[in-house]
């Protein structure tokens, strides 16, 4: 069987004003890394309705394997806008069907074989599914690369589930925003940001602290170094899916044995290219692919 990097969570359709974007962090993260030459897969859940039709259509035709049983629940929406620096903010519907995603043979199958799983906490607002998601990970191999892509959103989250997440995963990747939310939850030293990442790598035994700061540059965080990159300026169309293009490209280049420079400079090459575009799965250039 192929080993897969697994997109684990929410998959919906990001409703801007002037209509409706594929969307959703793990859909959009497997979706970059399929772009980059790995087997990707998203796992989720859609509605017995014509959105949830739409999604399957779209991801087929762009080729992207996916696991998205049907569900008693409508597909998920999430009501898009934009300031005028293209930074989104959202209104994310509740009780759809992401939020009871089942736990399948098939998706246990996949699991076992998985290269790397990434997921977030947005879709462990359920308990539904936040047991698939702990279940498909407890289910995946020892060398199996496992990626909390963070991304709070509104009250989304609690500390539990945020410490359960923190001990299951490899690498943490978070902005600098979510950062200064943890800050006083899980009780990070006052200081710069090395501190609190050196504090988050020793108490829950992770390798590799992602922290992106906007248009302020990127950070990766070892036990034993640190490498900054600065952004590109670039004319935004808007941000959505900059950061799952980011998480998707470092996930592809470490799989390849690259090292994190290399990796942290293709991740910042990606996410700035995507901020370029509409939309939060555009088509990348050869020139990164390569």
């Amino acid at each position: 069987m192929k080993r897969y990097i697994i997109g684990l969570g929410e998959t919906l359709w990001d409703v801007f004003p002037e209509g409706k974007q594929l969307g959703g962090a793990p859909a959009n993260f497997a979706h970059h890394a399929s772009q980059f030459g790995h087997p990707a897969i998203a796992i989720s859940a859609v509605g017995n309705d014509a959105l949830g039709n739409e999604i399957v259509a779209l991801l087929e035709e762009r080729g992207l394997t996916h696991l998205l049983p049907r569900v008693d629940c409508p597909t998920g929406t999430v009501q898009v806008t934009l300031d005028a620096q293209g930074i989104p903010s959202y209104e994310i519907v509740e009780n759809v069907a992401w939020d009871n995603i089942p736990f399948t043979p098939e998706m246990e199958e996949v699991a076992k074989h998985a290269r790397a799983v990434c997921w977030g906490s947005l879709a462990q607002r359920s308990e539904v599914s936040r047991t698939t998601i702990n279940r498909l990970l407890d289910a995946t191999p020892a060398d199996c690369l496992k990626i909390f892509d963070i991304n709070l959103r509104q009250h989304f989250y609690t500390k539990e589930i945020i410490e359960n997440s923190l001990r299951r995963a490899d690498v943490l990747k978070i902005n600098d925003e979510e950062l200064e939310l943890l800050t006083p939850m899980l009780n990070l030293p006052v200081g710069d940001e090395r501190t609190k990442a050196q504090r988050l790598l020793q108490a829950y035994d992770l390798q590799l602290v992602v922290l992106t700061c906007g248009t302020n540059g990127s950070y990766v965080f070892t036990a034993e170094a640190d490498n900054f990159h600065e952004t590109p300026m670039v004319e935004v169309a808007d941000t959505v899916g900059a950061g799952d293009s980011f998480t998707a490209a470092f996930c592809a280049a470490l799989l390849r044995a690259k090292p994190i420079v290399d990796a942290h400079r293709l991740a910042v090459q990606t996410s700035a290219y995507v901020c370029t575009q509409k939309g939060a799965m555009p088509q990348l250039p050869e020139t990164l692919k390569g």
